[in-house]
């Protein structure tokens, strides 16, 4: 069995396969889940080198890149809302989406518009930092709203808390153009190999 993830999705430029690492007991799959180079080891861990972590980015994404994470974005909820990515790196990304639009029934800003703005930078930081060749899937999203608003834009900023071999979790907090804060919110990412499809 294997999970399509769509090229839009996963912030890459072909469609991926991301493979099932066991077909064993609930508690087997967990550990393949976490930790998939493992499982294909046999349960001897690997060691990390240089040369095995090539694929990971950790320098801002050139504009060449920035273009292409924005065209990526056409026909996505990214675009319905308005989302602009300002800066991207694996350390840190940046966007703004503007209020209007994107709003509930009473006129306030929409928490799930807010929350879809904070798994959007997160994504794209965890994304550049799982590199060529491989992919990042959110696995976990919280957000806690500290005010509302109607009018304007907000910006978000995701900086990384953890950027490891399997993971990555980024804390993002939203702002109004005043500077206050609107949202925190806290992605965890699962990274994995992708392979192309036959």
């Amino acid at each position: 069995m294997s999970i399509d993830v769509k090229p839009k999705t996963a912030l890459v430029d072909w469609p991926v396969v991301v493979e099932k690492f066991s077909t064993g007991s609930a508690k087997n799959a967990r550990y393949a889940i976490e930790w998939p180079s493992m499982s294909r080891s046999r349960g001897r861990v690997e060691v990390v080198t240089g040369a095995n972590l090539s694929g990971m980015t950790d320098t801002t994404a050139p504009d060449e890149q920035l273009l292409r994470l924005h065209e990526s974005t056409r026909g996505t909820l990214i675009e319905l809302l308005g989302i602009e990515l300002l800066e991207a790196s694996a350390e840190r990304c940046v966007a703004t989406m503007p209020v209007a639009g994107n709003t509930q029934p009473a006129g306030l800003l929409h928490g799930g518009a807010t929350a879809a703005l904070a798994e959007t930078v997160g994504s794209v930081a965890a994304q550049i930092h799982a590199g060529p060749g491989r992919a990042s899937v959110g696995t976990e999203l919280n957000a806690t709203h500290h005010r509302g608003l109607r009018e304007g834009s907000v910006t978000a900023v995701a900086t990384a808390v953890h950027r490891g071999r399997t993971t990555a979790s980024y804390e993002i907090v939203v702002t109004d153009s005043a500077g206050r804060r609107v949202c925190t919110a806290r992605l965890s990412c699962l990274v994995l190999e992708a392979v192309r499809p036959d």
